[in-house]
């Protein structure tokens, strides 16, 4: 199966937050969004850990 699940980290503090999934073969880079961190209480930028 192409599709993984990938670890989302806040990058303000650093906290992992949240899982989702992704297809690797389609999107081999890094993933990045923009969610609500409820640690910073505010919506951050958040990147796919390894």
């Amino acid at each position: 199966m192409p599709r993984e699940n990938i670890i989302l980290a806040c990058t303000k503090c650093k906290r992992r937050n949240y899982m989702d999934t992704k297809n690797k073969r389609l999107h081999p880079d890094r993933a990045e969004f923009k969610k609500y961190c409820r640690h910073c209480n505010e919506h951050t930028v958040h990147k796919e850990t390894r």
